[in-house]
């Protein structure tokens, strides 16, 4: 692979938080009532949650449509766009210091959310700066580039680290030109490559009100909230066609196991295949099926267990990726990979016992409730029912205590049987080499040319005009 191949693949490691975000969906407080709902002439979504006599305000907008959208070689074109709605100090201020709350733009592959957090008595306020934000965007040369170098800058002083480089690694062994390969917060080489252009036109196909949903919780009567979103959200332009997610697959996975070099005390292995999109009926098992698998690949060696490890359903609008990875010593890559590898066959043969699926159900049920319990969350599944396009809105917690040891045996079979499975190891090349040698998997090293072997050389023929002598 080219020099350049080797820098995606490092400084797409520097993606902020957002890349990462995974979507889950936060379970439906039992306390948390069904929304009084509108929908303005331009097409706006209204979701309107009254709590009569508390002083908090919650205003959430999702734009449905994320990085996926990016233009090649302009990883973080998106997540840009999320800067410029607020490119100035001062309007986050405002809400920090004078409101006590937070301001915040999050973009991640399907979708930007904006979170504004205030006070009840300053609904109109809020509603007047996101209105400046979406309606009055700053493209301005010099407001772009200050702002695209922020972000170049913000992810040239991160720290990259062999698990990060491994994460991207595997996700381009994965999706290769698929836009689930690249970056979310983009990488500084593409980042540079984001004009004012590129911005603007970003803007007019995806910030549409006809493409968002707009969620207000708080102490605000639906009279009040329906007449200031009405008022100043409404000149907010409609699209006349929602641009669809729908991408060209990625080519089949090459099944070698590839190298990265990166020094280091230990290796850094990933093993992926395909699998489920948010909207999928097996979302929820996907969830609980990584969280056996890992459990049943820390089992099969004493190192897994004292060594940080994982397995993950990562879900998007369209099917995602099933990932396990773990830190091991260099010699034990070989064993971690064909380990994982039994791990997904015994998924599809063994059913999960009832303690295994207790187990997993019990960790993960914890997890989502922690989220749920902000009241920030009280918006999510409204919002993410209509991103990824659900038919209704679902009790998360319910369906997770309703898979079965059948369900997760089915759709290991589902993701397992047939799929390619893509590999890399991060670590010290020499050492991955022999180790892999010896272990007979067939590698490929990251930067380095594989010499084809010349094919025979064919007797030379005489020429017709030879001079004899």
């Amino acid at each position: 692979m080219s020099q350049a191949a080797i820098t995606r693949v490092v400084y797409g490691l520097l993606v902020s938080a957002l890349l990462v975000l995974l979507p889950v969906q936060p379970a439906l407080s039992q306390t948390a009532k069904q929304p009084e709902q509108e929908q303005l002439l331009n097409g706006l979504k209204l979701l309107i949650w009254t709590q009569p006599g508390s002083p908090e305000l919650v205003v959430k907008l999702r734009i449905n449509s994320g990085a996926a959208f990016d233009l090649a070689a302009r990883s973080g074109e998106m997540a840009v766009l999320g800067d410029l709605l607020f490119p100035d100090a001062a309007t986050v201020d405002y809400f920090t210091d004078e409101l006590g709350g937070k301001l915040d733009v999050s973009v991640n592959y399907d979708s930007i959310t904006i979170t504004m957090v205030g006070k009840a008595s300053e609904l109109e306020q809020v509603i007047s700066v996101l209105r400046n934000a979406l309606l009055s965007t700053q493209f301005a040369p010099e407001v772009v580039a200050r702002v695209r170098d922020v972000r170049i800058k913000s992810l040239r002083d991160l720290t990259v680290s062999p698990a990060m480089v491994a994460d991207r690694a595997i996700a381009l062994r994965l999706f290769g030109d698929f836009p689930y390969a690249r970056f979310a917060g983009g990488t500084p080489e593409d980042l540079a490559r984001v004009d004012r252009a590129d911005l603007m036109l970003a803007r007019e196909r995806f910030l549409n009100s006809n493409n968002a949903t707009l969620a207000i919780v708080g102490g605000v009567t639906r009279a009040r909230a329906f007449r200031t979103v009405r008022q100043l959200l409404g000149p907010w332009r409609k699209s006349e066609k929602i641009i669809p997610t729908t991408f060209i697959q990625p080519k089949p996975v090459d099944a070698r196991t590839l190298i990265v070099n990166v020094p280091g005390p230990t290796s850094e292995v990933r093993l992926a295949v395909r699998g489920v999109a948010r909207s999928d009926a097996d979302f929820y098992v996907s969830m609980l099926l990584a969280r056996v698998a890992q459990h049943r690949w820390q089992a099969t060696a004493a190192e897994l267990a004292n060594q940080p490890l994982f397995a993950r359903s990562n879900a998007y609008v369209l099917p995602g990726v099933f990932i396990m990875g773990a830190a091991v010593s260099t010699e034990k890559a070989p064993d971690a990979l064909a380990n994982a590898r039994k791990v997904l066959e015994s998924l599809r043969t063994t059913l999960a016992t009832p303690a295994e699926l207790d187990r997993a159900r019990t960790e993960v049920v914890n997890e989502v409730t922690t989220v749920v319990t902000k009241s920030e969350a009280i918006p999510d599944p409204w919002l993410d029912a209509d991103t990824y396009k659900l038919s209704e809105v679902q009790d998360q917690i319910a369906l997770l205590r309703a898979v079965t040891p059948l369900d997760i045996q089915r759709l290991a079979n589902r993701l397992f049987k047939e799929a390619p499975v893509a590999s890399v190891v991060v670590g010290e090349s020499a050492q991955l080499k022999a180790a892999l040698q010896q272990g007979r998997v067939q590698y490929e090293v990251l930067g380095e040319v594989t010499n084809p072997t010349p094919a025979p050389k064919s007797p030379a023929k005489p020429s017709n005009n030879a001079n004899p002598r």
